[in-house]
């Protein structure tokens, strides 16, 4: 406001939308949130700029406002016929006609194609749209509802469609990938690896130790046997017969003589 003095000071505030989720500063204007912690999707706003002069004047705008959850586990991707650049073009008009249909909010994630073709981006005839959908209370709607209905409204999506692009569309639900494990997640997974592989380790270990005794015990009991018959021929008092028993090393009485 080019005025001076109070009809020059300018104030702002939210006269209209979530005002719980968000706030305003009244000097400079800047939007900030409150809390937004597990919802998504568009905020519609509508904030009043007002001078303080005698004679109060005001003015409106609509700021919008997008919460992005990409991450979200209820991404559902809709494949079109139609080459990326044009799509990426129309994606408004591709977003007005899903939310016309669907009768919910959409929000367009990513709009792209899985061949390679960023150095023609013409190239391929079929792109992938990958959308979330929220309800009026602007919590996601769950991946499959979306798709059931997108499947029971592709007769109507595909003739909107074909007005926003002067060509014939062919919309099909495909498969969204599947999202990212959080850090925390990836990080007990790598933990449980890690114990299993020193679990296995130890137990390998026990085992070759058990087996290692074994052994030991085995040839070292018939070694110290070996050892005690070959010295049956010296004044041995813990010899062995044959049999394994003690037996006494006496000279015979014709070695006497």
């Amino acid at each position: 406001d080019p005025d001076s003095g109070d009809n020059g000071l300018l104030l702002y505030s939210l006269v209209r939308g979530q005002t719980d989720e968000f706030d305003i500063d009244e000097n400079t204007g800047q939007i900030f949130t409150v809390s937004v912690a597990g919802k998504t999707g568009t905020f519609n706003l509508e904030v009043q700029a007002a001078d303080q002069g005698t004679r109060r004047l005001t003015a409106w705008t609509t700021v919008i406002v997008t919460v992005d959850s990409s991450s979200s586990s209820n991404i559902v991707m809709l494949v079109l016929n139609q080459k990326i650049n044009v799509v990426e073009r129309n994606s408004a008009e591709v977003q007005r006609v899903l939310e016309d249909t669907l009768g919910w909010n959409v929000y367009v994630v990513d709009i792209y194609s899985e061949e390679i073709e960023r150095r023609a981006r013409s190239s391929t005839g079929e792109t992938q749209v990958k959308i979330i959908v929220f309800d009026e209370a602007h919590q996601e709607v769950p991946a499959e509802d979306v798709k059931r209905k997108l499947r029971e409204q592709k007769g109507g999506i595909e003739v909107e469609l074909e007005k926003v692009f002067s060509a014939s569309v062919s919309a099909a639900v495909g498969e969204a990938p599947a999202a990212p494990a959080s850090p925390e997640r990836a990080a007990t997974i790598v933990l449980g690896v890690l114990l299993a592989i020193t679990f296995i380790a130890f137990l390998a270990y026990v085992l070759l130790d058990l087996r290692r005794k074994r052994y030991r015990g085995k040839h070292g009991k018939q070694g110290l046997v070996k050892k005690v018959e070959i010295m049956e021929g010296i004044d041995n008092p813990w010899a062995v017969d044959k049999n394994g028993s003690l037996k006494s090393l006496e000279k015979p009485e014709y070695m006497n003589n």
